[in-house]
């Protein structure tokens, strides 16, 4: 058996689209929020690191 070729992975995304193709701007956004959201989180855990190393 040999790995997945450029056709097949094809085929799968044209049936991806096809069967999700309305809800990929919803995930996209909702993905990217949810991104921002864990960076702005490890930022904000950065910070009070920052300050706990600089007022020892």
């Amino acid at each position: 058996m040999s790995a997945i070729g450029p056709w097949q992975l094809l085929i799968v995304l044209a049936v991806v689209l096809l069967l999700f193709g309305n809800r990929l701007p919803l995930l996209a956004r909702s993905l990217g929020q949810s991104l921002t959201e864990f960076k702005k989180g490890v930022k904000e855990i950065d910070d009070k690191s920052d300050e706990k190393e600089t007022s020892h």
